[in-house]
């Protein structure tokens, strides 16, 4: 991976990770379309970057994350992590399986966008507006369906939007609970993949996350520059999409997922 790669690779992290559309997805699309070879440093810059993505809502809702007069939002987001947390480390080596597989979530990312088309019809009286009144059980439901997202393809944010608004929440609680239990979810994910998950198991290149990050100063200078652009980058995205998703709901995501999805499993059959 050069410099340029690794620059548009954070540019389309930190532009979808929030968004309902798959930030994996796009980073595996994108990686494939620029003729970057598989390996596991680029599998675990992707989800390295994502601790950039992650530091924007903190940046952005520091008043709530650092307001420890309340601690009930801490243990909500506890409470809604744990499902995450037990099936991603179940699930782990099955889902970096599906990674390589374009056309497998490809036709995820359609599928998703057909959904989308129709969650505005479907949730039109939400009864929960702010973020106080979502109840540990309700968290804890969000957080299940956030799950679902570990299909490669099916968007960490969409998953949980969606799960939101079907217990009760607007779009916008919904989409802001998303960003807040994004923190400790890819917070998560991330240790896992630099401090603790093996990578090349059982092949003579097997070593951790940071042993590749320290590996030569090229890799380091990847891995802090993604951070970086990925933060800059989800700053931008994050504002917008709450003001598109409030004024204009699903439909446009929808019909992005779509097109995009079609036209790359176009792509990738042709391609084989």
């Amino acid at each position: 991976m050069n410099t340029i790669q690794a620059i548009i690779i954070a540019i389309i992290e930190g532009l979808t990770e929030y968004l309902p559309i798959s930030s994996t997805a796009h980073m595996g699309f994108t990686a494939s379309l620029l003729g970057m070879e598989e390996s596991d440093f680029l599998k675990m810059f992707q989800v390295s970057i994502q601790f950039g993505a992650i530091l924007s809502v903190v940046v952005l809702y520091w008043k709530k994350f650092f307001d420890f007069k309340d601690l009930h939002i801490y243990i909500k987001l506890t409470a809604a992590v744990i499902p995450a947390l037990v099936l991603g480390y179940l699930f782990d080596d099955a889902i970096e399986a599906v990674l390589g597989n374009q056309i497998a979530i490809s036709t995820v990312l359609v599928l998703g966008g057909v959904v989308l088309l129709f969650v505005d019809n479907w949730f039109k009286n939400p009864v929960i507006l702010e973020e106080k009144d979502i109840t540990i059980k309700t968290a804890v439901t969000i957080g299940f369906w956030q799950c679902l997202a570990m299909m490669p393809g099916t968007s960490r944010s969409a998953a949980s939007i969606i799960g939101g608004m079907t217990q009760g929440l607007s779009r916008r609680a919904a989409a802001e609970f998303s960003f807040f239990l994004a923190v400790p979810t890819m917070l998560a994910v991330t240790v896992y993949s630099v401090f603790v998950k093996t990578w090349g198991k059982g092949t003579a290149t097997e070593m951790k996350g940071y042993e590749m990050i320290m590996q030569d100063d090229n890799h380091i200078q990847l891995f802090v520059l993604g951070n970086v652009i990925a933060f800059v980058v989800a700053l931008i995205a994050v504002k917008t999409f709450i003001t598109v998703l409030t004024k204009y709901g699903f439909k446009f995501w929808g019909w992005y997922r779509i097109i995009i999805g079609i036209g790359l499993l176009i792509y990738f059959y042709t391609a084989k």
